[in-house]
Formats: C-alpha cells, sequence, structure tokens
C-alpha cells in the first residue's frame, strides 16, 4: 500500500471529514473510523492514528491535543484531534 489519499480509503476520509468541517473545527478520530468501517470501527483507530501521522508529516492536517498543535506527530499521547493544516 502506498501513502497517497488515492489508495488508502482512511486518508481519503481524513482529507475528506477535515475540508468538510467549519472553518476552525476539527474532526475526532473516531468520526474517520466510522466513516471507513461503521460496523467495527474501534478496529480502526490505530490505523487512523498512522493514517493522521503521514498526513500531519505531509503537511496536509494538524494533529491537535487540547486545541493546540502537537510537538511531535510521533510521540503525542492522550485524546487527540485532527484539524486542517
Amino acid at each position: 500500500m502506498t501513502d497517497t489519499p488515492e489508495t488508502d480509503p482512511i486518508e481519503a476520509a481524513i482529507l475528506r471529514l477535515v475540508a468538510a468541517a467549519p472553518e476552525g473545527r476539527s474532526i475526532a478520530p473516531a468520526d474517520v473510523a466510522r466513516a471507513v468501517d461503521p460496523e467495527r470501527f474501534n478496529r480502526r483507530f490505530g490505523h487512523v492514528r498512522q493514517a493522521a501521522i503521514r498526513l500531519a508529516k505531509a503537511g496536509k492536517v494538524t494533529i491537535l491535543r487540547k486545541g493546540k498543535p502537537v510537538e511531535d506527530v510521533e510521540t503525542f499521547k492522550g485524546v487527540w484531534r485532527i484539524g486542517r493544516a
């Protein structure tokens, strides 16, 4: 699998949901997981995290903790959200 949103449905879902969110608002990783696999979304959380990290490194999204961008996208912990870059 490549790291392009065209071939990764999770990355595509992240980009679509972030674009659809109102200006200044972020999306929850659970929303992405539900969009990709509504029946077993809880199994997708790790995949959503990895896709969000790839997109953040590419400068396409921002990973947020407590409303602020995380310092290191590889090592953040706790509750997080995804926002526009």
